[in-house]
């Protein structure tokens, strides 16, 4: 009798027949496979178990696997790990409509997640202007990253993408609608607003823009505005990447100037600006001013309102003072705005003394931008981005994106921020037109009322009672601006601007 042993199975071949003997082989073979594929799977599974729980338990098996394969995946950085969640009892719902612009919505964001905090509140994910001048559609998470938005604040404040349904209208709910007071501090929604919630349960801010105050706020507070700010409003991945190819598609090119001219026809109408425009353009833009009655503003001296450095500078103007401050013919200048008033004939000037100037529009494709067009917001959103990243930054007009991305580049090592002194510009500017100012004493004047205005370290300036006049906290969040440096060097007193 002859005995085999297959695979560790005695098997007796002379009483078995030929195909029962095949039969045995493939189940041997069979046995073998799924026995390896078995051993697999439990390797991979435990490999990935510690990875999860203890990255560097098995780092030994995961190199060996990686070398085995010869195809190592490319190393992506993972997120930062989740804070845990703050704990709290909710008092209720916080509702917020912002208004404004894009950077005057941001600024409103920031306050309203900082009053949901105080007031432990569940704030509800903010509605966007859809109805002003610029019209834009988009939805907070058509600009925002909306889930890094909620987890990255997870352990402030709680947010929700929507109230819950037993608070809808359709339940019978009626929510109780209010702007709350303008530049209001803590006592003030703790002793006024606190006890609304409490009968309302939910609260709903139909106006956001400048409601909580520049000072005296306590460091908490204003620490979180600014991580609201420089961490949780992070844009669109869609924006973020078409920002940061018009940021790339300039550095390539060298140094750049990021010229923010606030010379568009919202701008004009609405601040009653028309130094410069014909008699025809200015009667459109009193028409405009007019037709929109949330403009309050209609009888408007546009000289006088000029000679009180209340206009943003014209593209003349604004060739003439990168001239004054020593910026060569062949500086590469981006224009950070939307439509120029009276288009390229207005930026004949300008593009004259500086040939090197781009625009959005002309470094992107139709292509690429078709998704942003009729969408003001998220077209302010690119040039934000470009304005942050810039080697010079120059507001002519100090409206909110100014103040925004001036606060941005504070915030980033107080990157060069030429502000404008308009008022004394528009001095010295009529002057050298009038021909009592020479070229040479001209260019002299605005160097030296520049000098300290180049967004350097500074404290804010502080106004008793007079929030509007002194300085944005968006603009100098001196606050944040001083993580692992010595903040009584970088405001010192010879830095101060404060009044009071």
């Amino acid at each position: 009798m002859e005995v085999r042993s297959e695979g560790g199975i005695q098997v007796r071949c002379d009483k078995l027949p030929a195909p029962v003997i095949a039969r045995t082989r493939l189940q041997v073979w069979f046995i073998r496979v799924c026995s390896s594929l078995f051993l697999w799977t439990c390797l991979v599974q435990l490999v990935a178990v510690g990875e999860l729980w203890h990255p560097h338990l098995l780092s030994n098996i995961t190199n060996r696997i990686s070398a085995i394969t010869q195809d190592p995946l490319p190393t992506v950085p993972s997120p930062p790990p989740l804070l845990p969640a703050r704990n709290y009892t909710s008092n209720g719902f916080l509702r917020v409509s912002c208004n404004g612009g894009l950077n005057q919505m941001r600024a409103a964001i920031c306050d309203m997640v900082t009053v949901a905090r105080l007031l432990n509140l569940t704030l509800v994910v903010p509605e966007l202007d859809k109805t002003s001048f610029w019209a834009d559609p988009s939805n907070f998470e058509d600009i925002f990253d909306v889930r890094h938005f909620i987890d990255s604040l997870r352990d402030e404040v709680r947010i929700v993408r929507r109230l819950p349904k037993m608070f809808s209208r359709k339940y019978g709910h009626k929510p109780f609608e209010m702007p709350p007071v303008s530049w209001s501090n803590e006592k003030y929604y703790l002793e006024q607003i606190l006890p609304l919630i409490s009968k309302h349960k939910v609260l709903h801010f139909n106006r956001t823009d400048a409601r909580v105050a520049n000072n005296w706020i306590p460091l908490d507070l204003q620490k979180l505005r600014c991580r609201v700010n420089f961490q949780a409003l992070k844009f669109t991945p869609q924006i973020e990447t078409l920002g940061y190819k018009l940021v790339r598609i300039l550095q390539e090119k060298g140094p750049f100037v990021a010229l923010h001219l606030r010379y568009e026809m919202d701008m004009l109408a609405f601040s009653g600006c028309t130094h410069g425009c014909t008699e025809e353009e200015a009667a459109e833009l009193k028409r405009l001013r007019y037709a929109y009655p949330w403009w309050r503003e209609k009888e408007i001296v546009s000289e006088e309102k000029r000679s009180h450095g209340l206009c943003p500078l014209t593209p003349e103007e604004s060739a003439l003072l990168l001239q004054a401050l020593d910026f060569h013919k062949d500086t590469q200048i981006y224009i950070a705005a939307g439509e120029i008033y009276g288009s390229e004939r207005r930026l004949a000037p300008l593009r004259a003394a500086f040939p090197r100037i781009v625009k959005k529009e002309s470094l992107l494709s139709p292509e690429e931008l078709q998704q942003f067009q009729n969408h003001s917001s998220q077209m302010a959103a690119l040039d934000f981005i470009v304005s942050v990243a810039s080697n010079t930054f120059v507001p002519t007009y100090d409206g909110n994106m100014a103040k925004l991305v001036e606060g941005h580049r504070r915030y980033l090592g107080f990157k060069k921020s030429i502000l404008l002194d308009r008022k004394r510009l528009v001095e010295l500017l009529d002057m050298h037109l009038n021909g009592t100012l020479s070229w040479n004493e001209f260019s002299v004047a605005v160097r030296s009322t520049h000098e300290k205005r180049m967004g350097q370290p500074t404290r804010r300036r502080v106004i008793a009672d007079k929030p509007k006049e002194e300085d944005y906290f968006y603009a100098n969040p001196q606050e944040c601006l001083c993580e692992g440096t010595n903040c009584d060097n970088l405001l010192s007193p010879s830095n101060s601007s404060e009044a009071g």
